[in-house]
């Protein structure tokens, strides 16, 4: 078994340092597109993907009190769901889910750094890989450097998230900026794709908390600390990204988002930060997407481990092996690194144009809409078999987070390109039934 290393302030700074990564800095615009432009409807998609995250975190709080193993996601959907069922997700986490978010997020971080210091074409995909391989030695080598990392990459990409919310949300009142934008809404375009699309953006820049649950079984009092990290890591980031958001749009009017798309986000720091805002903004936002990286890569680490102790999944015995001196699931940590690899040629595939038609596979949102559809069975499960919670507890909180799991689900259904891609991933994950056995413990 694996060392009860991390405390309520390791979780917690995983919890806040894995959702507030690249998402929040690069999806306002497409959020506000999505929305057509109306500034109101872009916020209220902000609040609907709070509200699946908040109360989703609360069900699953309620969940880390009754179920401890390794893998909180697979330990609950194996309590209150089935073995079979809680085995598919821990399939798909492995095989999609980390792997594919952690491939994007080492190129968005290694887009930044093109951007930093000016360079292009191979420049981001060399970088993709030395920052792949970086965060994934100090992860292999120093579990508790890769912890020490989380807190203090935390700490550090939160500063200009709140110097721009203060100071945009002052500026916007005492300019009419942010009046303007709310008052009517912009021109820019025709409309948008959806509410529905436009929630599932957010649930991209949300996306993450989960992740914390991964390490249940290396957390010191996993059944106290984790549920406190998970509520207050929650409620600090739903207040960190729409204070952030109305600090944009009260320095930014809204046609200026759109038109500039990610570049928006470097004229508002030059606006708050001065002329070296953009450089400033930009180094900050490399070192919130390595913070992200790191803990994918932490969690992804451990989910073929996860499968392995329940002697499920590929080769279990050599999958459920610990190093004595790391202290951390080696084989389980290569499979992992090796498909995220896989991921970023798939990434680059996309890009170079590679595909037959021009088809883009998304690897970044699709796995999150699918994530969502497994809350929702969970969600009812919990409803159904928590006989002994109140009924808040047992049908309010998990019906509200049913309902913004429902709308993200949809919005990742809606949009044009997801058929191809659904259809990969439901191949990828109903392949995990060749390595299910009925036998194991």
């Amino acid at each position: 078994m694996m060392e009860k290393k991390y405390g309520l302030w390791t979780t917690v700074a995983m919890v806040i340092g894995i959702v507030i990564g690249s998402g929040v800095f690069f999806k306002a615009d497409n959020i506000l597109m999505a929305s057509g432009g109306n500034v109101k409807t872009a916020l209220i998609a902000w609040l609907v993907g709070a509200i699946s995250m908040i109360f989703g975190a609360l069900v699953f709080a309620e969940c880390s009190n009754r179920f401890e193993r390794s893998n909180g996601i697979v330990d609950y959907a194996e309590g209150i769901v089935s073995e079979r069922f809680a085995y598919l997700i821990g399939w798909f986490n492995a095989i999609i889910y980390y792997p594919a978010l952690a491939a994007v997020l080492a190129w968005v971080a290694a887009n930044y750094t093109a951007i930093l210091f000016n360079q292009e074409g191979n420049f981001v995909w060399i970088m993709s890989a030395v920052y792949m391989l970086g965060i994934y030695a100090m992860n292999y080598l120093s579990p508790i450097l890769s912890g020490k990392f989380q807190v203090a990459s935390t700490a550090i990409k939160v500063v200009p998230l709140i110097i721009i919310a203060i100071v945009g949300i002052f500026q916007g009142v005492n300019n009419g900026i942010l009046v303007d934008n709310f008052s009517a809404a912009t021109s820019a375009v025709g409309g948008g794709n959806g509410f529905a699309a436009a929630v599932l953006g957010t649930a991209f820049a949300y996306e993450g908390w989960i992740i914390a649950t991964t390490i249940n079984g290396e957390i010191k009092d996993s059944k106290k600390t984790l549920p406190k990290a998970l509520i207050f890591g929650s409620l600090t980031i739903v207040v960190i990204y729409i204070s952030y958001f109305l600090g944009i749009v009260g320095i930014i009017p809204a046609e200026t988002i759109l038109e500039q798309g990610d570049n928006a986000v470097n004229t508002a720091a030059s606006v708050v930060f001065g002329s070296l805002g953009a450089s400033v903004l930009t180094a900050f936002i490399i070192v919130s997407c390595l913070g992200t990286l790191n803990g994918l890569i932490l969690g992804g680490s451990r989910s073929f481990y996860s499968l392995a102790i329940r002697g499920q999944g590929i080769k279990p015995e050599i999958f459920s092996k610990v190093d004595s001196k790391t202290n951390m699931p080696t084989n389980s940590a290569m499979a992992s690194f090796g498909l995220i690899c896989a991921y970023l040629v798939v990434w680059y595939m996309n890009f170079a144009g590679l595909f037959p038609g021009g088809m883009f596979i998304d690897v970044s949102e699709l796995p999150i809409a699918l994530i969502y559809a497994f809350y929702i069975v969970i969600y009812i499960a919990f409803m159904i078999k928590m006989n002994d919670l109140s009924t808040m507890k047992r049908i309010v909180i998990p019906m509200l987070a049913l309902m913004g799991a429902a709308i993200v689900v949809y919005g990742g259904l809606s949009k044009a390109s997801v058929k191809v891609d659904l259809g990969i991933s439901v191949v990828v994950f109903l392949s995990g039934l060749l390595f299910y056995r009925k036998e194991a413990k």
